[in-house]
C-alpha cells in the first residue's frame, strides 16, 4: 500500500508569520505556545495546533471578525520553521533517534539526517504509521527500486509520527578455496558464482565443479549437497569450495 502525501499541520513548538493583507502593522513572526495558540495582535491567543496553515489564517481571519477589529480581513499564516513533527528512524542506521521532519520530507531524507544505513543494513525498510484509529500499519519500500536508470521512482513522503526501522541486511557464509573466506551481505537474486566473485573467487587449489552449500530447513535441520553455479543464495547459506581432486 502506498505512503500518501501527508497533509502539513501545525503544532506546539512550530514557528510561524502572520500577514494582513493591507495592515502590516499587525504582522507578527511567534511560535506555537504549549496550549496550542499563537498570540496575534487585537485578536490575543488563537488555537491553531492540528490545523493547516491556510485553516489557520482563516480561524485568525474569524478571530479579527468576531472582536470587530476588521470588517474582511485576509489573513495568510507562513510556516517559518516546523518544530513539532517528528520521526523516529530505528534499526541498522548510523544515527538512530528522533528528527524533525519539514513539510516535504522524504523516506531518504530521514535515512539521511540518521547518518545512513549501516554497512549491514538491508534494502527493504519499513515506514510504521498509526491511523486515524491509532492502528499502526506497515509499509515496506525497497530502496533498490525508488528509482530506474534516472527516472525517479515516487519517493515516499513523511509526516510526525511515523517510524522508519531498516532491518538488518540478509547474509551468507563462503569459505573453503576462495580468495577472502568470510560472511557477506546478501543482494535479492544473488546466484552462487555472484557470491564467489564477491569473496574473492576461487584459488589456484580450488574447484568451480566441487562446491557446496549448507543450508537450514524450515524445521531446524540443515542439509548439505553439492551446488551449481547458477542457483540463487539464501539468507544463511554456508557456500564452501573445495579442493581440486587431481
Amino acid at each position: 500500500m502506498p505512503v500518501s502525501t501527508p497533509l502539513l499541520t501545525l503544532g506546539v513548538g512550530d514557528a510561524v508569520s502572520v500577514q494582513v493583507y493591507g495592515r502590516p502593522e499587525l504582522a507578527t513572526t511567534t511560535y506555537v505556545s504549549d496550549d496550542g495558540t499563537i498570540p496575534v495582535p487585537l485578536a490575543g491567543d488563537v488555537a491553531v495546533a492540528g490545523l493547516s496553515p491556510s485553516q489557520a489564517g482563516q480561524r485568525v481571519a474569524t478571530a479579527f471578525r468576531k472582536g470587530d477589529y476588521l470588517v474582511n480581513p485576509q489573513v495568510t499564516i507562513l510556516l517559518v520553521q516546523f518544530r513539532s513533527q517528528q520521526v523516529s528512524v530505528l534499526g541498522a542506521v548510523r544515527s538512530p533517534g528522533r528528527f524533525v521532519v519539514e513539510s516535504r520530507t522524504t523516506l531518504l531524507d530521514a535515512l539521511a539526517q540518521a547518518g545512513g544505513i549501516t554497512d549491514s543494513g538491508g534494502d527493504v525498510v519499513a515506514i510504521l504509521r498509526p491511523d486515524a484509529s491509532g492502528k499502526v500499519v506497515r509499509t515496506t519500500v525497497d530502496l533498490n527500486g525508488l528509482s530506474h536508470g534516472s527516472v525517479p521512482a515516487s519517493m515516499p513522503m513523511l509526516r510526525g509520527g511515523d517510524s522508519i526501522f531498516v532491518p538488518e541486511a540478509d547474509q551468507f557464509y563462503i569459505n573453503g578455496e576462495v580468495q577472502a573466506p568470510n560472511m557477506y551481505r546478501l543482494r535479492a537474486g544473488m546466484t552462487v558464482v555472484q557470491a564467489i566473485s564477491r569473496g574473492g573467487g576461487i584459488t589456484a587449489r580450488g574447484s568451480s565443479s566441487r562446491i557446496e552449500i549448507r543450508r537450514r530447513n524450515a524445521d531446524g535441520s540443515y542439509q548439505v549437497r553439492s551446488a551449481e553455479l547458477s542457483e540463487i543464495v539464501l539468507p544463511n547459506d554456508v557456500i564452501r569450495i573445495k579442493e581440486r581432486i587431481f
